[in-house]
């Protein structure tokens, strides 16, 4: 079914690195859940309003909101779109972040007022009616909330859309939701225990656990939170190929929306090297990445020294005392700069993100230099390795 929608309503569909295409796809998943919340919202309205079970109102309310939350999909997605203007050179596509995060602030609010009603049922209960047609329509409704997941989580994760991704785990909460109310539904044949208003405040929870989870992978998106490994391993990858690459390092990406990245990072060559010939391999490797990742990258050349022994000798002291220093410590880029009384070593110290004893660290390898050759010193540049390289 969502395969056949996709090749439908969507030209090119694999090409889903043109904002074109993106939207396309936005605009189909907006589209289709707001028809299919709209449809079961009225479909549980009338189950709750025949059986008076609180529990199946209260989801219908959740439905409906779940419709708003496409809504909100549609337009941050149809806004995401603009072109580039004068205010906004990296376009506009942190808009879906913040379509996201309307989103789950909906869900969030609509978790509370489900809470507030569950509580109340609680200690004003009302006996819900069973009827097998309410009963099988609310058995529906989990089906296709559960083909709502998948179809959301399908194209949400094609096209890298936050606010598809944020409907997909509030339909999977619905579909748990959903079946919390069947299941009081038929408990309450057995029992005169509120276990309506405790499905009631079950829902809530649910609806709150997922609105909570969609707020705050968003606020982390706005926020700079971790970057997209996946994204940093291909780049790594590619550049590697190619001949006259040594090695690479301080690879940052700049999130400016779903499939609107920025990459720069710097790449080792010989320093004995022909110069044109390298500057004609970096353009290359840019306009190569950029054509199949779909983002522009901007590549520096740090000239490397290689078959010197005494440059060779020491780079490898120093990078195994860093390895046995604590997991994720490297060294990259060092020079040997005489000069009348000193041999200065410069060079750049690779850390983990959450590293924090850079000073420590500075002093043991400025000694560990000077047992190699009293001679040394140190100058460190402390780099922060985001994609574990």
């Amino acid at each position: 079914m969502t395969k056949w929608m996709i090749r439908r309503f969507i030209a090119q569909p694999e090409n889903v690195g043109s904002q074109r295409v993106r939207g396309q796809y936005g605009t189909l998943g907006s589209v289709v859940g707001i028809g299919v919340n709209l449809l079961l919202s009225a479909l549980k309205f009338f189950v709750g309003a025949i059986t008076g079970s609180v529990a199946v109102t209260a989801d219908a309310a959740n439905n409906l909101s779940d419709a708003g939350g496409s809504i909100i999909s549609l337009i941050s997605i149809r806004l995401a779109q603009k072109p580039v203007d004068k205010g906004h050179p990296f376009g506009h596509g942190r808009m879906e972040y913040l379509g996201a995060l309307g989103v789950g602030v909906l869900i969030l609010l609509m978790g509370v007022e489900l809470l507030m009603s569950g509580v109340e049922s609680i200690f004003h209960p009302v006996k819900p009616v069973f009827g097998w047609i309410p009963f099988a329509l609310l058995l529906v409704s989990i089906l296709m909330k559960g083909w709502l997941y998948f179809f959301y989580r399908y194209i949400g994760r094609k096209i890298d859309a936050s606010t598809l991704l944020a409907a997909s785990k509030d339909s999977l909460s619905d579909v748990m939701a959903t079946s919390a109310v069947a299941v009081s539904m038929v408990l309450s044949v057995f029992t005169d225990w509120p276990v309506d208003g405790v499905m009631g405040v079950i829902v809530a929870v649910l609806v709150l656990r997922a609105g909570w989870g969609v707020c705050k992978d968003t606020v982390d998106s706005l926020m700079g939170g971790k970057p997209d490994q996946e994204l940093g391993r291909r780049i790594i990858d590619m550049l590697m190929r190619y001949d006259k690459i040594l090695g690479i390092h301080d690879l940052m990406l700049h999130d400016y929306g779903p499939g609107r990245c920025v990459a720069s990072i710097h790449a080792e060559v010989p320093a004995d090297g022909d110069l044109l010939e390298l500057h004609e391999m970096i353009d290359q490797a840019e306009r190569e990445v950029g054509r199949e990742l779909n983002i522009p990258i901007c590549i520096h050349m740090d000239p490397v020294v290689s078959g010197d022994p005494e440059t060779d000798r020491v780079t490898a002291a120093l990078a195994d005392f860093l390895r046995g220093k604590g997991e994720g410590l490297m060294l990259h880029d060092l020079r040997r700069v005489p000069g009348n009384k000193q041999v200065n070593l410069v060079f750049d110290v690779v850390v983990p993100p959450d590293y924090r004893e850079t000073a420590e660290l500075e002093q043991a390898v400025a000694a560990y230099a000077k047992e190699l050759d009293p001679a040394y010193h140190c100058v460190i540049q402390f780099d922060v390795d985001y994609y574990g390289m």
